[in-house]
């Protein structure tokens, strides 16, 4: 049997490409400077250099972190969309953030479904009722192997009414 699972070389791909789009359609994140890090299909992370993320005191700035985390746990799910060719609007439905010690050099962000969320159930939910929320918890390391911020947020995915026509469509048939 043939696997159908994407490879690794095609999930950067892919990861890549929605950076790209978030950089194309989202000012504040290509000011940002956001890059890929690492996408293996389970967890994405973002890089953050820590220059144009920087408040007053020489740390990362409190909305930078929540900025960050936020777009990863949204890259996240729109990536297994796309996987799927799922045409959805996703947004954060409600969030909530902790902010546990300062980050004073260049940040990382991970996301990763919540421990009590899974795909399955999201992709039936999403055929079922054309949308869907899931859990996901993001993470920006900090010191000693202890979380600098976390994130826990419920996306929603919904179909779209009308199929999206803008570059991003291209990058995500890519």
């Amino acid at each position: 049997m043939v696997s159908t699972a994407p490879s690794p070389t095609d999930r950067h791909e892919a990861a890549q490409a929605l950076v790209d789009f978030i950089h194309e359609g989202i000012p504040l994140a290509r000011d940002m400077a956001l890059q890929l890090h690492h996408y293996d299909g389970e967890q994405l992370t973002l890089a953050a250099p820590l220059a144009p993320n920087v408040n007053d005191k020489g740390c990362a700035f409190g909305g930078s972190l929540v900025s960050v985390m936020t777009l990863t746990g949204w890259g996240l799910v729109e990536l297994a969309l796309r996987a799927r060719n799922e045409d959805c609007d996703v947004f954060v439905g409600e969030s909530t953030v902790r902010y546990l010690s300062p980050v004073w050099d260049d940040f990382l962000s991970a996301a990763q479904l919540a421990p009590e969320a899974d795909w399955t159930t999201f992709f039936g939910t999403l055929a079922a009722r054309g949308k869907a929320r899931i859990e996901v918890t993001c993470a920006v390391p900090g010191d000693e192997g202890k979380p600098a911020a976390t994130l826990s947020a419920r996306f929603v995915a919904k179909r779209r009414a009308h199929p999206r026509t803008d570059a991003a469509s291209a990058n995500a048939a890519k």
